[in-house]
């Protein structure tokens, strides 16, 4: 896989966010209650995914091989180049609209748009890419981890430009 540049999530790492944001047993031991009131996630910085990108642990930890549920808050005209994933990703958009095409290439015109309520999975390893446009998009994807994000092309990793 030569080229392919290998970033964990660091955000959530380095914020220390690798717990879940509530407070509740989700490690899957005590089938605790877990409770998502949009007004109280904590959001924090996804420098891995692009500039503005937010993101909350909801459950799990994205570093180890076990259920997650995250959200991504994307802002307005954000490129996520081509791109894959170690896990499988189950997508849903919650709000506003998300461009997205599995494809090894970057060409936005063969984007899909999915809107609030639509959804996709995405198998481990298939190339892709996403973008918003004139709107913020929030997505909450689950799988089961280790989670993180290799970007095919190295300029397109936003964690090295600067």
């Amino acid at each position: 896989m030569k080229g392919i540049n290998r970033v964990v999530i660091v955000a959530v790492l380095a914020s220390g966010m690798a717990a879940p944001v509530f407070a509740a047993d989700v490690s899957g031991k005590g089938g605790g209650f877990v409770s998502v009131k949009a007004a109280e996630i904590k959001w924090a910085d996804a420098p891995s995914v692009g500039p503005g990108a937010k993101i909350a642990v909801l459950e799990g930890d994205l570093k180890a091989p076990a259920p997650f549920t995250m959200r991504l808050k994307l802002p307005p005209n954000l490129k996520i180049g081509v791109h894959t994933h170690p896990a499988v990703e189950r997508v849903t958009v919650l709000s506003g609209t998300f461009y997205f095409s599995a494809s090894d290439k970057y060409e936005p015109a063969k984007a899909a748009a999915y809107r609030s309520g639509d959804g996709f999975i995405v198998p481990v390893g298939m190339p892709m890419f996403g973008f918003t446009r004139k709107e913020e998009s929030i997505l909450q994807i689950h799988g089961v981890g280790p989670w993180g994000i290799h970007y095919h092309d190295p300029a397109d990793n936003p964690m090295k430009k600067k």
